[in-house]
């Protein structure tokens, strides 16, 4: 009698902590975060491209909150540090430029980064793809940054047959290298797909899926750029492609999260890092691209990646909550410094441990179409150039000799075709002293450190010869100084 006493109870426990721990999911939302690299603001379908199929990100746009101002910054690793930090990345020295796969440095390991505030809310944590954010030291990798699990790539571009550049690996699973075969979108989409089936109601989850698609080199299987005979330049024809599989996948994604009882409670956000490239200069290094034409379209905007127009800092992008976020087409202004403390709101987070943050907490204006919370965006603040948007006013500041400044109404000119900046020179100079102000605030450019050092790295001259014949050496010890500096004995 009182074993069957003590059994009932214990049954009751059980039930009641299963309860306890079903509603502490509920009240935390499952994240999945989707990012694709250097997507063209026209090519999904939700965005009017009529070329590419993009099934599963348009039943997703339409079915939540579809952003018309979703703003980035103009290249890879700066976004993803913005993404990571909530602070914009001119704090931290990776305003400039990508972290090149010869460089040693990564984002500043006193950061306070996203996966670890989640952690501390009870969440497991996990990226699979593109990482981009050091990869010369251990230190900077994922796994030392917060997340639980790590899948992919640590630097920006990779081959997506071998896994890697310039004869180097680049493909891990937690630290440990991994040689397998395979498409790198379809590979990392099946880790998702496997990782949500390990997951459980009673632990939520942070899945950063940063798809390396499509940026180059403009590769994908034939059978699926076949599906694309139609198109007629041969790059769109890949890229498109490129776009199709990589939508496919976030469709394996939903589906997987439908089979596990998840979808309800799980939050999908899905963003590019910056606009589709439109400059060559931007491409990349491991494809030549000088004579092909650049397949990325960014619409009605102008420029493309590594630019501060419109094009290359105004992305594609939604969220989707099935009974959390009403479907609709939000205007307000948000910045991929905001999705830090929204997404910590959402899961109770504590943001104490971050430096100050850029980000503000947008969650109303997502999920409600409200009014957002934000007034000004700053597109980037360089030692050359700088751009800052307030309210509906825009200003580029080009600092070198000669200076150049744009002043536009995105109200009425979004597409940045008409500069007025000399019909408001009032507004100029007040603009011009925000980005002052910001400049003396700013980080030293990391990326331009690294070039200076390695340009200006003492070496042998390159000296031509009309002959053609080995460039002359000098015998013996030699100085670049009658004091003797330079040789062995004065080192």
């Amino acid at each position: 009698m009182v074993r069957d006493t003590l059994q009932r109870c214990a049954a009751v426990l059980l039930a009641t902590f299963a309860v306890v721990a079903s509603q502490a999911a509920e009240g935390k939302p499952n994240i999945v975060h989707i990012v694709a690299d250097d997507l063209g603001w026209k090519d999904v379908g939700f965005n009017g491209c009529t070329d590419i199929k993009t099934p599963n990100l348009d039943a997703l746009a339409a079915g939540g909150a579809k952003f018309t101002q979703f703003y980035v910054q103009p290249m890879c690793t700066p976004t993803r540090a913005a993404l990571m930090t909530g602070r914009y990345p001119f704090r931290y020295g990776l305003q400039t430029a990508v972290i090149p796969g010869t460089a040693g440095y990564g984002l500043d390991t006193n950061e306070w980064l996203l996966p670890q505030c989640l952690k501390e809310a009870g969440y497991r944590t996990a990226i699979i793809g593109k990482w981009h954010l050091g990869h010369a030291d251990v230190k900077y990798w994922p796994r030392q940054r917060g997340f639980d699990y790590a899948y992919g790539a640590t630097i920006g571009e990779l081959d997506y047959y071998t896994h890697g550049d310039a004869g180097v690996l680049d493909w891990f699973r937690d630290n440990k290298p991994v040689r397998e075969e395979g498409y790198t979108t379809t590979l990392l989409g099946d880790d998702a797909v496997k990782y949500i089936g390990r997951q459980s109601a009673d632990q939520p989850f942070y899945l950063y899926l940063a798809f390396n698609a499509p940026h180059t080199p403009y590769l994908a299987p034939k059978e699926v750029i076949a599906k694309y005979a139609h198109v007629t330049d041969p790059t769109r024809r890949t890229y498109c492609a490129m776009v199709e599989i990589l939508d496919e996948n976030v469709g394996k994604v939903v589906a997987a999260l439908d089979r596990k009882g998840l979808r309800g409670n799980t939050l999908v956000l899905f963003h590019s890092d910056n606009g589709g490239t439109r400059d060559a200069m931007f491409a990349g290094q491991m494809a030549d691209v000088s004579q092909i034409k650049m397949p990325c379209d960014n619409g009605p905007y102008r420029g493309g990646k590594g630019q501060l127009f419109e094009g290359g800092c105004r992305v594609a992008a939604f969220a989707n909550w099935p009974g959390h976020i009403r479907p609709q087409t939000v205007a307000g202004i948000l910045h991929a410094v905001d999705l830090y403390p929204t997404l910590a709101g959402l899961a109770g987070a504590s943001t104490a441990r971050c430096k100050p943050l850029d980000g503000v907490n947008v969650w109303d204006t997502i999920a409600q179409g409200a009014p957002s919370p934000r007034t000004e965006v700053i597109y980037n603040i360089e030692p050359f150039r700088g751009a800052v948007r307030q309210g509906d006013w825009k200003f580029i500041w080009r600092t070198l000799v000669p200076a150049s400044f744009d002043l536009y109404n995105l109200a009425e000119d979004p597409y940045e075709r008409n500069n007025v900046a000399t019909a408001h020179p009032e507004k100029v100079a007040a603009m011009q002293d925000r980005i002052n102000a910001l400049g003396r605030e700013c980080a030293k450019p990391l990326f331009l450190q690294y070039l200076a050092a390695v340009g200006m790295k003492h070496d042998k001259p390159v000296i031509a010869s009309e002959e053609g014949e080995p460039r002359a050496l000098i015998e013996g010890d030699h100085s670049v100084t009658d004091e003797g500096f330079g040789t062995p004995d004065h080192p």
